[in-house]
């Protein structure tokens, strides 16, 4: 049909000032001896209103990525009618001190709907891939290991990039 695709990568773009789709505040911190990542989600505020009472009904989802393929995903509980979600919820992932490096976390906030599809809110994304913040916050993490480091990221819109697709 269309043929396979061989890589896809996930881009991470706020369009302008007109989109404000939020910010998650959440902390990082690995322990190299156990080989543990966790991430705690801590809150997010001022989220995009995604139905038509005014609200959201937002959840976190964590994806375990490696060299673009998603190893691992985990998610929050969701926390109905609200913009400004207060989570406090750790996720434990399993990673040896000698992968740390090829390692990224997506993170999406996403509004459950009881009727039809999830949908995305906004994302964010950490580790040496990741651009500006979410880099800055990832080498935090590893120069100070065992201590959770909490910053606040804006959330962006999700856009595919679609890499090295040769028609089969």
């Amino acid at each position: 049909m269309f043929g396979t695709v061989k890589n896809v990568a996930l881009r991470l773009q706020n369009i302008g000032d007109n989109v404000d789709l939020g910010d998650l505040m959440f902390s990082l911190c690995y322990l190299p001896t156990a080989g543990r990542l966790t991430i705690t989600i801590i809150k997010a505020r001022n989220l995009k209103a995604m139905d038509i009472t005014g609200a959201s009904d937002p959840y976190v989802k964590v994806s375990l990525m490696c060299e673009g393929r998603r190893l691992k995903k985990r998610k929050t509980s969701t926390k109905r009618n609200t913009l400004n979600p207060v989570y406090n919820e750790a996720i434990v992932f399993d990673v040896p001190p000698e992968n740390i490096d090829q390692i990224n976390l997506s993170i999406a906030v996403m509004d459950y709907d009881r009727v039809g599809h999830n949908e995305v809110i906004g994302v964010c994304q950490v580790g040496n891939d990741a651009e500006s913040l979410g880099r800055d916050h990832w080498n935090e993490m590893l120069s100070y290991p065992r201590k959770p480091i909490a910053h606040w990221h804006p959330l962006a819109e999700v856009r595919l990039l679609f890499l090295a697709s040769p028609l089969l």
